[in-house]
């Protein structure tokens, strides 16, 4: 029998992902220090922990409503209008998603017919365009510059716009660059999107962690566009909470209610217990997320400064824990430059095109863990470029 035949054609054709195929490789290396995954290094906090105990310990082991838990919805509708500046009704505009991956997911197949087409920046987070092709969409890469600080322009967007545009994808502050956008770039972007009548998903969950004195500003915020935008959030990166899978979706409840449909039959519900959790971070985790922010901006600062000593040239980023080296003075190519520093010097970094073909000529460094940590990295890093002119 040969199964091959039977694997669905948009699946079969799926490329896996450049971040998997890496660590894969990564996992049968030893002593290896990892500028590569994506994860805070902090524990969850222990008052959330707690939380979650309390929940075990008081039997909440049951399904919660699809929805999710309505103290949470309330926490999140509460968390979201003062951080955000964007109103929501917890009742019927909410939903609770296995981390923000599943509310992707669920608000593309909510609104997709098979070839629209989505838009979004790239270099991106590596689920975004398989995320389209597997909901029967046409994914539609916006080729963003380091000369651009990596921001999206509505003038690059505005060239990718056709008549089967549907939806554009931002995530800001951005995987794998850690770049940010200006209020008013950001205003250029609305008008487009409401002259060409766009759902934009806008996945935020690197908000919290911005640097140097700098405001996130949401676009479900601006004029217009609360009644088109599904605002995406969770708990991974700002409450160091990635192994509890707990993300939710904002939106008008005509989307929320369609994404509804889908989540019931595919999930039911999110874990009981994380949601619990989820609802402490949100009421008492603000001076937690604090300490960390501040934490990563001092690494940041450290390892920016170092790569550009070295020759590299690196942006600063503003936020998220990224960096974006550029490695083209080496002569070797991204996924050269990964691997052999991998091999030589046993760190990790992921080769830029796993973030989409414009990350050729980049590497993706994580801060997210210990300053000790990145200076040895950073020294490795050094030996190797210097053998590598050799």
């Amino acid at each position: 029998m040969t199964l091959k035949k039977h694997i669905a054609a948009h699946v079969r054709d799926l490329p896996k992902s450049g971040i998997r195929e890496f660590f894969d490789i990564v996992a049968q290396e030893k002593e290896v220090i990892s500028l590569g995954v994506g994860e805070p290094d902090f524990d969850t906090p222990w008052h959330i922990r707690e939380a979650a105990i309390y929940s075990l310990e008081h039997g909440r082991t049951h399904y919660t409503s699809n929805l999710g838990l309505p103290e949470l919805r309330s926490s999140i509708c509460r968390y979201v209008h003062k951080h955000f500046s964007v109103a929501y009704d917890p009742r019927t505009e909410v939903i609770i998603t296995v981390g923000v991956s599943e509310a992707i997911d669920l608000a593309l197949r909510a609104v997709l017919n098979p070839g629209d087409e989505v838009l979004y920046h790239e270099p991106c987070y590596v689920s975004y365009g398989p995320s389209v092709s597997m909901a029967h969409g046409k994914p539609v890469a916006v080729p963003t510059r380091a000369e651009d600080n990596f921001r999206l322009t509505a003038e690059a967007l505005k060239a990718h716009i056709t008549e089967r545009s549907k939806v554009l994808m931002l995530n800001f502050p951005c995987n794998p660059t850690g770049a940010t956008q200006t209020r008013a770039e950001l205003e250029k972007i609305a008008h487009l999107c409401i002259d060409h009548d766009l759902i934009v998903l806008t996945d935020e969950i690197y908000s919290e962690l911005t640097y140097d004195g700098a405001d996130h500003i949401s676009i479900a915020s601006l004029p217009g566009m609360r009644e088109r935008c599904v605002f995406l959030h969770g708990f991974s990166k700002a409450f160091a909470m990635t192994g509890w899978r707990i993300g939710y979706a904002c939106a008008p409840a005509i989307l929320t209610d369609a994404m509804m449909k889908i989540h019931q039959y595919a999930i039911l519900c999110a874990n009981t217990t994380s949601q619990d959790a989820a609802i402490e971070a949100l009421e008492h985790g603000a001076r937690g997320v604090e300490t960390m922010r501040r934490e990563y901006e001092h690494r940041r600062n450290y390892i920016v400064r170092a790569f550009n000593d070295l020759g590299l040239e690196c942006l600063k980023p503003v936020g998220a824990f990224y960096v974006f080296p550029k490695i083209t003075r080496t002569g070797l190519t991204s996924r050269e430059f990964s691997f052999g520093l991998l091999e030589k010097k046993k760190v990790a970094c992921v080769p830029g095109p796993a973030f989409g073909p414009s990350g050729e000529g980049f590497v993706r460094c994580c801060y997210a863990t210990s300053l000790d940590q990145i200076k040895i990295a950073m020294q490795r890093i050094g030996e190797f470029i210097t053998e590598v002119k050799k």
